[in-house]
């Protein structure tokens, strides 16, 4: 199994109506800390044709990670997460202390 594949089996698993962060996602696919590498991993994933809810996973500050090179999936991110009763405050942020998956140990 490929370290992708390891990133994908766990994001697979986040519920509707719940967000990981990048580093969460890095540590439950037992990677330490390369949340980086989660970030890329999820970045080349084919949106059109994947059932994994990539959209669910967010930066450490409960912020959709915006960058130029997502090619305006930000906004479709933040619609999808919407979408599934995730609620954003005025600055752009979840309350991780809400959505925060918890996976049983």
């Amino acid at each position: 199994m490929s370290l992708y594949d390891k990133i994908y089996e766990v994001v697979y698993q986040v519920p509707r109506g719940k967000v990981a962060t990048y580093g969460q996602i890095a540590e439950l696919a037992n990677l330490g800390q390369k949340a980086r590498l989660v970030g890329y991993a999820l970045y080349k994933i084919p949106l059109e044709t994947t059932d994994i809810p990539w959209h669910r996973v967010i930066n450490a500050k409960g912020e959709i990670s915006h960058s130029i090179w997502r090619k305006g999936t930000d906004y479709l991110q933040r619609s999808r997460l919407e979408s599934e009763g995730i609620k954003f405050n005025t600055q752009g942020k979840i309350n991780l202390s809400e959505y925060l998956w918890k996976p049983p140990v």
